[in-house]
């Protein structure tokens, strides 16, 4: 399966707050998106991820002043990104050898969508699922032996 694969069963719903915004904002986007993160965008390009763990880091560090911060002092420049036509495999080591939950999903400079661990998960699951029934059936319906 390819990400462009999952992609298409989850949906390509983005998600994305300039750089220049508060952390505030970016809570409240992902509070009533019901989203673990938020692609920043500046001029029309990527210019950074914003994910629950950095507003957390921030939460830390800055106490109760943390409403106030930009979100370009605390998001991921230049994360790691995923292609359309990368294996899901490949996707996985990529996110577990980086300790990425969120991965955007880019086609030469245009932003696919952003693939998360929790969609990864679903996707294997619906895979294994549906080999699972097609190996079933063809059990069932294994031609028997004639006698001779």
């Amino acid at each position: 399966m390819q990400v462009k694969e999952i992609l298409a069963i989850k949906g390509t719903v983005l998600y994305t707050i300039p750089p220049d915004r508060t952390l505030a904002e970016s809570v409240e986007i992902m509070t009533e998106q019901d989203v673990g993160s938020l692609v920043c965008f500046e001029h029309g390009k990527m210019v950074g991820m914003l994910t629950f763990r950095e507003v957390l880091g921030a939460v830390h560090a800055r106490g109760p002043l943390w409403q106030q911060v930009a979100v370009a002092e605390v998001m991921v420049r230049g994360p790691l990104c995923a292609g359309p036509e990368m294996e899901m495999d490949e996707l996985r080591r990529l996110m577990v050898d980086h300790h990425q939950r969120y991965i955007p999903v880019m086609d030469g400079g245009t932003l696919m969508g952003v693939i998360s661990f929790h969609d990864v998960a679903k996707a294997v699951l619906e895979e294994q699922s549906f080999e699972n029934r097609m190996l079933k059936a063809y059990i069932r319906d294994w031609p028997e032996e004639k006698g001779g």
